[in-house]
């Protein structure tokens, strides 16, 4: 299928590695043009080498640089077409145990960043009539993870502001949705579970990327507002 997005121009945040690389290398696989971010210079560079994107150094913990990262990436390719937005995630904790001092820092990283990249992103958006934002968020926001009282309220939080910002610009032509990932063949992962693989059903990260891509497509014009779980049927509930 041609999904329509040879020539526009896409920004993937937080791209190095895992999820966020794998869809700027099935945007550049459509004929993107691509710029990621990373927060390490040498990590990002040899990652956009691999796609043939440009790179910017960017640390998202700090929601301007999310800001810099969108204006950076609209002047190294005339513009942003398309927003893949991703970060690190704050620390582990719960809800009873973790200090409300913690809360800022962690709505800084997770939920203003993005924010901060989709409100960078949209007027250029808008004044065209075609736009594409993707957040990559989390299955903690249909069900709650355990120790995760901090990401599970910033990305629930993120939701809120993408459902929003959808309604708002759907009549522009410009559609805003998130993915939730469950548990993806990433580096990260296998560092999480002593080098291997927990003993769940475990998607590759291309196939990841390519709902991304499908989700910044032509076909996708009027599919908005969604929160589109990618998890091999970890979610249970109806809806």
């Amino acid at each position: 299928m041609d999904l329509g997005i040879s020539g526009r121009r896409a920004a993937v945040a937080a791209a190095s590695g895992g999820l966020g690389f794998a869809c700027a290398a099935a945007l550049a696989a459509e004929g993107a043009r691509v710029t990621i971010c990373g927060s390490d210079e040498a990590r990002a560079m040899d990652a956009a080498e691999r796609i043939g994107a440009a790179f910017v150094v960017a640390d998202l913990t700090r929601p301007e640089e999310g800001t810099r990262f969108v204006e950076e990436a609209g002047r190294l390719m005339g513009g942003v077409d398309i927003l893949v937005t991703n970060g690190p995630g704050p620390a582990p904790g719960t809800a009873l145990e973790t200090p409300a001092e913690a809360y800022p820092a962690a709505l800084e990283r997770s939920l203003l960043a993005v924010v901060h990249m989709c409100l960078a992103a949209m007027p250029a958006m808008r004044a065209s009539g075609w736009g594409r934002i993707v957040a990559i968020t989390s299955l903690g926001v249909r069900q709650p993870y355990p120790n995760l009282v901090l990401s599970n309220t910033a990305r629930a939080g993120v939701t809120g502001f993408l459902k929003t910002l959808a309604t708002e610009s759907a009549a522009d032509g410009v559609t805003v949705n998130s993915v939730l990932p469950g548990f993806h063949d990433t580096a990260r992962l296998r560092s999480m579970n002593d080098g291997g693989l927990p003993d769940v059903p475990v998607g590759s990260a291309d196939d990841f990327g390519a709902v991304v891509a499908f989700l910044c497509s032509r076909q996708a014009g009027f599919l908005t507002g969604t929160a589109v779980p990618v998890d091999g049927g970890a979610h249970r509930a109806l809806l």
